[in-house]
């Protein structure tokens, strides 16, 4: 009897107030028979929810007590019942439609027919919604601690190959020297991104629906601030309506880890082609070899990552076609919702972490990556910049480069372009020893120090602004961590006064 289920929500419909027969709380026999029961139910699915599910239930239970709605006795038995299921586990409970019904059932076979009361001013639709964003929020914190992992490899292998030039690219064809450590802090950078849009994400999961009933709310003289305070909510969403039907909060949780599954694409993708250029060694538990070529040594682990973007990205797909056109309020349909997110949040959270692992270990081949830092002539942007430094308009500067380019991009052929292009040799617009400079990579590397750029001096500033990020964010999400563990322990005090 979901309404929603973790496997989308919960099966089941407008739940009622469950009181009565234990074998089936809440369709009885009017909807008992036929194939489409199993169809429906989801409670195997729900096993992700369980514990939230027994949470919510307490919280609920303990403010219908508070507010005289269910004498303590009964409150106490509930409670203890509750905590004897827990015990038992998702597996000891009776088959339902779905985890709530299932748990339903349960306590009313401890109980008896009391055991109903603890349905009282709620429906499986907001009590479906107030477990899965009580869930989400937990599996949301692991993610952001797997970005945060990823950032400290990225500012550890920036911090230490600040000075280590390699070749750049665009259209994968060389472009301009940089060094390993831009390349580490470029991705650190949207990462970082990637931790706030989950940050985000959610503060808006952290709301509670619970209260607001099927979609109209409740004749009881309910306290929402009161179950939202014990379960760890910020805040309650206001509408009753928009409380037990919305499900936003999943698709942007779940755009949020497809952007950065895409990130992490890129990482991977760059690592491999790094690797295939004898730019890096990634070790052994981040690779494989061949079942028939003994030679291979092959980053398969980081392939899997690229593909979960995939993956992601057809998980937001799949949750906005779900979403688009379900009119208010609650709509079978997000049964089959919320298994986008779980998928979504399982898959990205274990890719971040394989990509922090595979990024921390890493070996970077200072030798090959010097080497190759000048192939493709990609110090010719410097060159054509020392020129227009020197009074020569920048087209006809890069016209210059580009011709030498042509004949061997070293300074002869750049004195030869001179003589072709303006009509006289190099040494009469700059310095041969400033050519020699800009011609070299490490030179190269070193005087752009523009904010941003690659020089170490620039790169200095960025690895300074990366850290005190990074510590601020750390610090965020301890917090957020602290919290829900504080209310779960003021959860659980108030529910040992009664049990």
């Amino acid at each position: 009897m979901t309404e929603e289920s973790a496997h989308g929500g919960v099966g089941g419909t407008d739940g009622g107030h469950g009181d009565g027969d234990a074998s089936g709380v809440v369709r009885r026999d009017r909807f008992s028979g036929g194939p489409a029961r199993s169809f429906l139910s989801s409670l195997a699915a729900d096993e992700r929810i369980f514990e939230a599910d027994l949470e919510v239930d307490r919280a609920h239970v303990l403010m219908l007590a508070a507010q005289d709605i269910v004498d303590d006795e009964t409150a106490g038995e509930i409670l203890t019942a509750l905590d004897a299921i827990e015990v038992e586990g998702h597996g000891s409970l009776p088959d339902g439609e779905d985890v709530h019904e299932a748990i339903e059932t349960a306590v009313i076979d401890q109980v008896g027919e009391d055991g109903g009361k603890m349905h009282t001013a709620r429906s499986r639709n907001d009590e479906v919604a107030t477990c899965i964003r009580y869930r989400l929020r937990e599996d949301v914190l692991d993610a952001i601690e797997t970005t945060l992992a990823l950032r400290e490899s990225l500012i550890d292998v920036a911090s230490t190959h600040a000075e280590t030039v390699m070749p750049g690219y665009t259209h994968l064809q060389p472009a301009q020297p940089t060094t390993v450590a831009h390349w580490a802090l470029s991705y650190e950078g949207a990462v970082r991104r990637d931790t706030e849009r989950l940050l985000d994400a959610y503060a808006r999961i952290n709301q509670s629906p619970l209260g607001g009933a099927a979609f109209a709310g409740t004749t009881f003289d309910i306290d929402r601030e009161y179950t939202a305070e014990l379960l760890g909510f910020d805040s309650v969403i206001e509408n009753s309506m928009d409380a037990s039907s919305s499900r936003d909060f999943l698709l942007e949780t779940t755009q949020a880890l497809s952007t950065h599954a895409t990130t992490l694409s890129g990482i991977a993708e760059d690592l491999i082609i790094f690797a295939n250029r004898g730019f890096v060694d990634l070790a052994d538990d981040y690779s494989s070899t061949s079942s028939i070529m003994p030679q291979k040594k092959n980053p398969d682990t980081l392939e899997l990552v690229r593909a979960v973007a995939g993956d992601a990205a057809g998980n937001v797909q799949g949750l906005t076609t779900t979403l688009k056109g379900l009119p208010r309020a609650y709509n079978r349909d997000l049964q089959r919702a919320t298994t986008h997110a779980w998928d979504a949040v399982d898959a990205v959270t274990e890719a971040s972490e394989v990509a922090a692992g595979a990024v921390a270990t890493a070996d970077w081949n200072e030798e090959s990556l010097v080497a190759e830092a000048g192939e493709g002539f990609s110090t010719a942007t410097g060159v054509a910049d020392l020129l227009a430094a020197n009074g020569i308009p920048f087209r006809t500067a890069h016209e210059l480069v580009a011709s030498a380019a042509e004949q061997g991009a070293d300074y002869d052929a750049l004195d030869a372009a001179a003589e072709d292009v303006l009509g006289d040799p190099l040494v009469t617009y700059v310095d041969p020893e400033a050519v020699a400079d800009a011609l070299d990579p490490a030179q190269s590397v070193a005087s752009r120090d523009s904010q941003g750029g690659p020089a170490p001096a620039a790169v200095a500033e960025q690895l300074e602004y990366a850290q005190a990020a990074i510590e601020s964010d750390e610090a965020v999400q301890t917090e957020l961590v602290d919290e829900l563990e504080a209310a779960h322990a003021a959860l659980r005090e108030e529910v040992n006064d009664y049990v």
